[in-house]
């Protein structure tokens, strides 16, 4: 190992195939054919000893061993571009790839408005959101920025809190608004049973006991449209409630739970520029909200 000589476009290939998972796209991105990208992976891969990618039916999944040295490979592509901006005399565009993890609504209504903006800025940047509900792993490089409502117990993860979001009641304008510690003949939508226990599921709950859950879902952008449909009051995230609409929100007295938004990435990822630049905007743009 000690002897080994690493060949940065071999570095290239591996971030490539990262990246696009298959080797089809990943020869596209560096302009290479899929056979030869296959065979440098395995030259390096022998080279390194050790296997980086699980090859699978869906394509490249990264190894624990290619996670552990996917943010290297990320500061020597860094590097590699300082080197070039240095040769040329001048500072060049960010370039490269992010993917960021939120939940649905959060993605839609408040980030993809501060995205737009920093994409205008610097378009070498590509963004990849992914709003599906299940929580991608940061030190496998899943995402390279998550967005949720609960703090990070993982290690090695550096993060902040970067906003409160307010939550209210809502219902169709047309709806007579019901009355506080009642609901006798009203409807309400929620979320679904396995999340009966979020603050302000129980909230409504307690405001309007007699209310009768008519539809449920873990969606919060499905929960808003079935309010503009009239079938019932939810309790929704102001920046989704405010936006949809048909709906107006419903003042019981006493507004309901709002939730805490956390932002993270893994902290071997702190010096690559083109996150850094990302996280400026959006920090700078969210917590004026």
């Amino acid at each position: 190992m000690n002897d080994m000589h690493l060949e940065w476009s071999d570095v290239r290939v591996f971030l490539a195939i990262a990246r696009c998972g298959t080797l089809g796209g990943a020869a596209k991105l560096v302009g290479q054919t899929q056979p030869t990208m296959g065979r440098r992976l395995r030259a390096l891969e022998e080279a390194l000893g050790h296997t980086l990618f699980q090859r699978t039916s869906d394509g490249f999944v990264l190894t624990d061993d290619g996670a552990a040295v996917l943010a290297y490979a990320e500061r020597m592509e860094e590097e590699a571009l300082g080197f070039t901006r240095a040769l040329a005399g001048k500072e060049s565009q960010l370039s490269g790839l992010l993917r960021v993890s939120s939940s649905d609504w959060f993605g839609i209504h408040v980030l993809t408005p501060v995205f737009a903006r920093f994409l205008a800025k610097h378009p070498g940047i590509s963004l990849e959101l992914l709003t599906d509900s299940r929580l991608y792993n940061l030190a496998r490089h899943e995402a390279d920025l998550l967005f949720r409502i609960t703090p990070f117990d993982e290690p090695d993860v550096i993060q902040r809190k970067l906003m409160h979001i307010d939550y209210a009641l809502y219902g169709h304008v047309d709806l007579v608004p019901p009355s506080r510690g009642d609901g006798d003949g009203s409807t309400l939508i929620s979320m679904d049973r396995a999340f009966g226990a979020l603050p302000d599921v129980e909230w409504v709950k307690r405001m309007l006991p007699r209310a009768k859950i008519v539809f449920g879902s873990n969606n919060r952008g499905v929960q808003a449209r079935m309010c503009a449909e009239g079938s019932g009051f939810a309790v929704l995230p102001c920046p989704l409630g405010d936006a949809t609409p048909g709906i107006r929100r419903i003042d019981l007295g006493e507004a309901p739970p709002g939730r805490d938004v956390w932002i993270g990435y893994h902290r071997d990822l702190r010096r690559v520029a083109r996150l850094r630049a990302l996280l400026d905007v959006t920090v700078e743009a969210l917590t004026k909200a």
